[in-house]
């Protein structure tokens, strides 16, 4: 049994997912058996293959996807022609038919759509289905985390913006008080001054030695 990959996809794995994919397209076969191809080549599961390819893989390639088709479309034309000519000309008992429910191979047996490859493609479509489903889900518990953490910076922005307003008033007053202080000082420094000037402006005397007072210049 080959073990199921649960590492991610690398440049390699999608590059054989597409190649496959293209080539059952082209040769008429379902995305369901290419998916099944690619996820025994991989170690990966058929669903998984699918909706790496729908999600991811056929963006890339979406050029690709219209010539394998129109190569798939010549190749199915072709294949009528060969029936209706088969038909007209075929001998010994084989009779080509063309029926809803299959195809004329070239050689002119009927290929029929069996409902077990119905039944394996609609199983594989639920499981891609589910898978998108649950990245859907986490996607959206993603998106409302990323809003939970948005609101909580918007809050976290107006308490800033708030307490900057504060700040900002605090050292205007500040700066007020500053400003009022150097001038007290300035006022008190010019004040102390003027003193010390009128102090040596007055006139000074001192004793002699014979008990006298004389004025000093």
């Amino acid at each position: 049994m080959t073990a199921i990959r649960q590492d991610a996809w690398s440049e390699e794995d999608d590059l054989i997912l597409a190649e496959v994919t293209l080539r059952h397209i082209r040769e008429g076969s379902t995305q369901l058996s290419a998916f099944e191809e690619v996820g025994e080549k991989i170690g990966r599961t058929a669903a998984a293959c699918g909706f790496r390819w729908n999600s991811f893989v056929r963006k890339k390639y979406e050029a690709a996807i219209q010539i394998a088709k129109a190569q798939r479309q010549k190749r199915n034309q072709q294949k009528k022609h060969t029936a209706a000519a088969f038909a007209s000309v075929a001998g010994g008992g084989m009779t080509a038919t063309l029926t809803a429910e299959g195809s004329v191979r070239s050689d002119g047996i009927v290929e029929e759509l069996s409902i077990d490859a119905v039944i394996r493609f609609l199983r594989q479509w639920k499981g891609s289905y589910q898978e998108m489903v649950r990245h859907i889900r986490q996607l959206e518990k993603e998106i409302n985390d990323k809003q939970d953490e948005l609101e909580r910076l918007r809050n976290e922005n107006d308490v800033l913006k708030s307490q900057v307003n504060e700040v900002s008033t605090d050292y205007r007053v500040v700066n007020d008080d500053y400003k009022a202080l150097i001038q007290i000082m300035d006022r008190a420094r010019k004040l102390a001054f003027l003193a010390e000037e009128d102090e040596e402006a007055k006139t000074r005397f001192k004793m002699d030695e014979n008990g006298n007072l004389e004025r000093i210049e």
